[in-house]
């Protein structure tokens, strides 16, 4: 839970970096009709996966300096202030909606047995641990993911280039021959 939250986090960062953010809509909250047993039960498992609320959030610090850096307060002492004093109190009053998303979201793919399940096997040894290791999974998870699609770069924009080519989007890079 806390590493769909983290990259739930970079996502948002990179909506609010992005050159639209200004014309970009709000995405719609996922609307699902269930059960409210269902409902109740994906709940119980958002809320054991939570973990301490207060270290969760404090673990969204980090990367929220880097987006507001993105932004352009490069100096990392104003972007701390402002993550601070503007973005984390933001983050800490909605956060029980953003919980109750991710509960809607459970409910709608999981049954009523597999969430209870979900949330009994967070209140084993393992379960306790797992919710721990988040924030460090969801950073190491976060810089993998931006190591591999950084050896992909190139043999991206080969491809992209080529096909843009192919379908007549780019102008062709080849000299022409007389």
């Amino acid at each position: 839970m806390r590493m769909s939250a983290l990259l739930g986090l970079a996502c948002l960062g990179a909506v609010m970096c992005g050159p639209a953010r200004a014309q970009a809509p709000a995405p719609a909250a996922p609307q699902a009709s269930v059960e409210p047993e269902r409902l109740a039960a994906a709940r119980e498992v958002v809320k054991r996966a939570q973990g301490d609320r207060a270290a969760l959030l404090d673990s969204m610090s980090v990367p929220m300096i880097g987006m507001v850096q993105q932004m352009g307060l490069k100096e990392p002492e104003r972007a701390q202030v402002m993550v601070r004093e503007v973005i984390m109190p933001i983050l800490s009053a909605h956060y029980d909606e953003l919980l109750g998303i991710q509960a809607l979201a459970y409910a709608a793919v999981l049954s009523k047995a597999d969430l209870q399940a979900i949330a009994a096997f967070y209140d084993t040894p393992a379960g306790r641990s797992l919710v721990r290791a988040q924030p460090d999974l969801a950073q190491a998870t976060l810089t993998g993911m931006r190591q591999w699609l950084g050896t992909l770069t190139g043999e991206m924009q080969a491809k992209i280039a080529e096909a843009g080519e192919a379908h007549g989007w780019f102008p062709s890079r080849k000299p022409k021959s007389n």
